[in-house]
């Protein structure tokens, strides 16, 4: 890529002297409450998601499984969705127990001792890297991505990854986030302290909305975030890891396939990209039933759309003159 780390102002020995921790963290501090460590004992598949979940967001885990994290759209290819949770922060709401339940049913959750909050997204994203590297270290490729996340997994397969082609190593991609100063404002959801982080620029990361790497990766971030001081905000964090490794993320070939905002729908627009954010589980389902009827001539129906509009306000026109 044309930037370098050192255009980032974050070269090896400044992440080492910020970030370090002296000594090596823990490889495994918390214990797995729910794993499926059997999981790819059969294959090695092509794409594993990763997808970071609140324990109460049943719904949420149940739209996603009946649309783009359905293991049946891809048969013979291997496609493996995992949920990602800690603990509940509160005993209301969703218990334990019917999360149990949910795991005995569809087999799909991975959950650790910690504290299910934002602040530990970080934690709960690196037990996902290294269930991978740890249960299937044989994976082609990796996606983590959010609950609330429309991903098109179809485009995301035969288009982006291409399984006709031999798996691509040390790879990472996703929305390119180059340049991004630390937020020194104490009151924002983002704010990192200059204690923590002190230079002027993070180095390259993808936002964590959405992004994907090739199997080898996960093992590989893993273990450089084992010397690396642990950060709050998981892309950021997951970056550095990146550059402690001096691997770059790479653009992907559309700067439009990765959104970490809403898209606005169209199956035209959505046939040709990989995430959007913002869905509530009701709209996850509506809108890829929707891209599901429509996907094999959705710009050309676009098109006639349009057409039909045109002709419409052009008759419009001259009966009014």
């Amino acid at each position: 890529m044309e930037a370098s780390l050192s255009t980032n102002k974050t070269d090896d020995n400044t992440l080492h002297r910020e970030m370090g921790v002296g000594e090596q963290l823990a490889p495994n501090p918390y214990q797995y409450l729910l794993n499926e460590p059997y999981k790819c004992q059969d294959n090695s598949p092509f794409l594993i998601l990763l997808i970071a979940v609140e324990p109460g967001h049943v719904e949420a885990r149940n739209a996603i499984r009946q649309t783009w994290g359905n293991e049946s759209l891809f048969m013979g290819m291997g496609f493996v969705r995992l949920f990602l949770m800690g603990m509940k922060t509160s005993p209301d709401g969703h218990p334990q127990s019917a999360i149990v339940e949910e795991s005995l049913q569809h087999h799909d959750i991975i959950q650790q001792d910690f504290m299910d909050t934002y602040y530990n997204l970080t934690i709960k994203t690196l037990m996902g890297m290294n269930w991978v590297a740890e249960y299937c270290p044989h994976a082609s490729y990796v996606m983590k991505t959010d609950s609330d996340m429309f991903v098109n997994t179809e485009y995301l397969i035969k288009k982006l990854l291409k399984p006709e082609l031999p798996p691509q190593h040390n790879y990472f991609t996703g929305y390119l986030m180059r340049g991004y100063a630390p937020n020194r404002n104490k009151d924002s959801k983002w704010y990192m302290p200059p204690e923590l982080y002190s230079s002027e620029r993070y180095p390259i990361f993808c936002s964590g909305t959405g992004y994907v790497f090739s199997g080898d990766m996960a093992g590989k971030i893993y273990q450089a975030s084992l010397s690396i001081r642990r950060l709050h905000l998981e892309d950021v964090y997951v970056g550095i890891c990146l550059a402690k490794l001096r691997i770059d993320p790479v653009p992907p070939p559309n700067e439009f396939l990765f959104n970490h905002w809403r898209v606005s729908y169209s199956s035209c627009k959505y046939t040709h990209l990989i995430t959007s954010h913002q869905f509530q589980p009701s709209e996850l389902i509506k809108y890829w039933n929707h891209l599901q009827s429509n996907k094999h001539n959705a710009c050309i129906n676009m098109a006639k759309e349009k057409s039909s509009k045109f002709r419409h306000r052009k008759l419009e026109w001259e009966r009014l003159r």
